[in-house]
Parts: C-alpha cells; structure tokens; sequence
C-alpha cells in the first residue's frame, strides 16, 4: 500500500519553489543525489511524474501543480499543529466552530461574533441545534463553545464551564396598535392573542406563573421555539409575542414593533459553554471576555429589576 511521507512532501514543497534540485538540495543541507531519491519516492507512491527535467531546470507537470495544491495545504496544517501544541501564536487561517441553541436570537449570536466576522484570518462555522447534541459536539472537538440561553449541567465526565454573557428582561412587543390598546399587565392579558415561546423555555415558565397568580389566562395563537419565527409572527400584527428585545431591536427601531410590556420579573440570559481543554482555542477566551465586560449594547447585563409603573404599561 502506498503512503505519504511528510518529509517527502516537505522536500517536494522546497523543489516545486526552486525548480531546481541543486539549489534545494543545498536549502535542506542535503546531497543532489539523496534529494532526487526522496522526489523518486514521492512520485512512485503517488504514481505520477512531478516534474519534468528540462535542460534549463525542472518544470511542475500537471499532476505535479495538484500535488502541490495538497502539499501546501498539509504544510500549513502541520504548521499550525505545532503552533497549538507549543502554545505559539498560530500562523495563517483560524476555525473557531460555534455551535448555537436553536431558540437563542440571532442577533445575540452576531453580537457575539462581530468581532471574528470581520476579520481576514479567520472562518466561522456555525452548528445549530439542540443544547444536548450541541454538547456532545462540544466534548467530540467537533465545536470550541456553545452559546446557550442556559447553563449546561456538569457532571464528573462534562466539565462545561457556563459563561453568563448578559441576561435582559423579556418584553411583550407588537405592531403599534397594541401601544394604544393601554392593556395592563398581567391583570389586563386576559384573552389576549399571544405568541409565546415553547414550554421549554425558562422565559415561558416565569411567565406562565405571573399570569397564574394573577388568575389570568391570554390566548395562546402560536407557541413557537425559534424566536426568529417568534419575530415574524409578531410584525403579522395578529398578537403580541413574548421575547427578549435584542431578538427584535430593529424593529423596534424602525418603528414596525413596539414594546408594549417590559417584565423585568422574567429574564433571558445568555451563556457561552465551553470544555476545560488543554489546547483551547484562543478567540473563544477573547470573544466570552468582551462580551462579558461589555457595559453597553443591547445585549447588555440588566440592571436590578424594578417594579413598573402604572401596572407596567
């Protein structure tokens, strides 16, 4: 069976930038002869001529520019293996690998990520789904962190470490006939159309147990685990929708929704999980460090609540 030897590739690599064995072979501190037999050996496991030897030097084949292709990509790879491992700052392109709760807001996880998406030297890959499979990417390597809207539970096997990013109060919002409607809260939500997240949801319970103490029951139209779904409902204009404000801040600021209710008694909050790792990668600790310390934006860290005015109109 054929192999790859790294060092042929290495040799091969150095040849392809000289076009000449003499000159290479002098760079690697090598023999013209021992270097040709390294090349000879590199073309009988690949089974393709890389060069052809001309009088004035040595020329890329067609297969030879493919392999080359591979050769500097494995290189790189390489190079960057042993920066990570030698906790030397890494050369090149960067991956960081996000995985992201469905039901989390889109505009949170841009927030988050603003700072990597605009800048040459790195790719992001983004996983959506479920909290459970998404930490099981997370212990796999297949993910640097998860962005959750709640803390993983650690176990003796799962040392997750649950960041808390920012947490907001929820907000009833809609289109801004609801604003001149002047319903109260919670006592005035009896019958309501309203859209709200799924039970799973820890915004949903704290907000089912005000509307039970008061002895209110709106009218669920729509219980849905997206709150992207959830904003679109909302600017329908056929109910109001139960939601963090970043998950609709430019409506709002466009004027096509409006908040109707602040809850500061019910709070989104905002996580970034991450493993206990050996090698982590870097732009996870820079990225959970910014947000964390950031004092302003819309997915900021909420003051203390406070008890609305006016039954919180």
């Amino acid at each position: 069976m054929p192999f790859l030897n790294y060092h042929h590739l290495r040799y091969f690599r150095l040849i392809a930038r000289e076009l000449n064995l003499t000159q290479a072979a002098r760079k690697l501190n090598l023999s013209a002869p021992a270097l040709s037999l390294q090349l000879k050996q590199l073309e009988e496991s690949l089974g393709h001529q890389l060069f052809e030897r001309r009088r004035t030097g040595l020329l890329l084949t067609e297969a030879g520019r493919l392999a080359l292709d591979y050769a500097e990509t494995i290189g790189r790879a390489g190079d960057e293996l042993l920066d990570v491992m030698q906790h030397r700052p890494r050369g090149g392109r960067q991956i960081l690998r996000v995985g992201a709760v469905a039901t989390l807001s889109r505009n949170f996880q841009l927030e988050f990520l603003v700072p990597v998406l605009h800048r040459d030297d790195v790719e992001v890959v983004i996983r959506s789904g479920g909290l459970p499979e998404l930490l099981v990417l997370l212990h796999s390597h297949q993910v640097d962190l998860v962005l959750s809207n709640q803390p993983a539970r650690r176990d003796s096997e799962t040392h997750w470490h649950s960041h808390l990013l920012a947490e907001q109060p929820v907000s009833l919002v809609g289109v801004p006939k609801w604003k001149q409607q002047k319903l109260r809260f919670p006592e005035g939500m009896k019958d309501v159309p309203i859209i709200l997240p799924s039970q799973e949801s820890n915004t949903r319970a704290g907000f089912d147990r005000i509307l039970a103490s008061a002895g209110v029951r709106p009218r669920i139209v729509a219980e849905v685990d997206d709150m992207a779904m959830i904003r679109l409902l909302a600017r329908e204009g056929e109910a109001l929708a139960l939601v963090p404000p970043v998950v609709v801040q430019s409506e709002i600021k466009e004027g096509i929704l409006v908040e109707t209710h602040r809850i500061p008694q019910v709070r989104e909050t905002f996580y970034a999980v991450t493993p206990s790792r050996r090698f982590p990668n870097p732009l996870v600790a820079e990225l959970v460090q910014r947000l964390a310390d950031k004092p302003q934006g819309p997915a900021r860290k909420s003051p203390a609540p406070q008890k609305p005015k006016d039954g919180g109109k």
